[in-house]
């Protein structure tokens, strides 16, 4: 069994890339592959041209140190509870030869932007609230500059009253630096709010590919349809009437004759299916389209 299958997907520069899915479905396991947490056992990983899943050497090692990082999920045991914050946030630093004062004025720089004070660089993990530890760890994924960030569902261990300026604080950033996140997560309502593009993931495989706004308003996978029938509706009307949706594979597809594979429905938008199943969906979104002609002719 493969715990990430035949996917492949892409991340532009300076865009937020959404990976989600139920769990277990190799998110994570993706993220810790590119990043080389995890060694692949087959197919490639590139970026900016280089590849970069081969054998691990030496400056392999430091060329992936200087321009990725990864955001865990867990605050609190991402943290080493005997290293100061200072030590923590300012450690890549250190380990490239950056003097102690320099560095020390970097961190300090650093988690004024994550909202944090000089006077906490002396404090230890235990000392902070989960949110303020999540921010420590941004802090230290983004004190080298890095042109990839991997966030590991980077609110899922908070509380929803804190996640909101955690993604804040994140969409920020990426605005100031210039970043590129893979941003793996499975609440939805966040995905939808701080992607461009969005990729869904089951079992292993990358089942739907789009922009973000284009997946939530035409989802074609029924995998897709079945995790956005999901998101709860703050409305309690409208959460009453909303209607689940399951997903069984062995009901919603035929593969005995056709082999399912990711084809493009639309410019931007992939879907993992059969060659009737494309045909099928694409009646649907024209379908979807002559309705919104129709409703724009009779409006007064």
């Amino acid at each position: 069994m493969k715990a990430v299958d035949d996917i492949s997907f892409s991340v532009r520069q300076a865009e937020t890339f959404g990976l989600v899915g139920e769990s277990g479905c190799g998110k994570t396991t993706t993220g810790r592959a590119i990043i080389r947490l995890y060694n692949p056992t087959s197919g490639t990983v590139r970026f900016d041209g280089r590849e970069i899943s081969g054998r691990m050497t030496r400056s392999l090692s430091d060329y992936l140190s200087r321009n990725m990082a990864m955001i865990f999920q867990d605050p609190i045991e991402s943290l080493n509870p005997r290293m100061t914050i200072e030590e923590i946030v300012g450690e890549s630093l250190r380990l490239r030869g950056m003097p102690r004062d320099e560095v020390h004025r970097e961190v300090v720089a650093m988690l004024d932007k994550v909202g944090l004070t000089e006077e906490h660089a002396t404090r230890y993990p235990h000392e902070f609230s989960g949110g303020q530890r999540q921010r420590v760890g941004i802090a230290r994924a983004m004190i080298a500059r890095p042109r990839l960030i991997i966030a590991d569902e980077p609110v899922s261990a908070l509380d929803v009253s804190i996640q909101a300026q955690v993604i804040n604080l994140l969409n920020d950033l990426k605005q100031e630096l210039g970043l590129t996140i893979l941003f793996i997560a499975h609440n939805l309502s966040v995905v939808k709010y701080f992607s461009d593009r969005i990729g869904v993931m089951y079992y292993g495989k990358m089942v739907e590919m789009a922009d973000s706004d284009d997946l939530y308003s035409h989802p074609m996978h029924p995998y897709t349809r079945a995790l956005l029938s999901a998101i709860p509706q703050p409305n309690p009307l409208t959460e009453r009437k909303r209607r689940r949706v399951d997903y069984v594979p062995a009901r919603d597809h035929d593969y005995t004759r056709e082999k399912p594979e990711m084809r493009e429905v639309r410019p931007g938008h992939l879907v993992y299916c059969s060659q009737s199943e494309l045909e099928r969906y694409r009646r649907e979104l024209d379908g979807a389209a002559a309705n919104i002609t129709d409703d724009q002719e009779v409006q007064p």
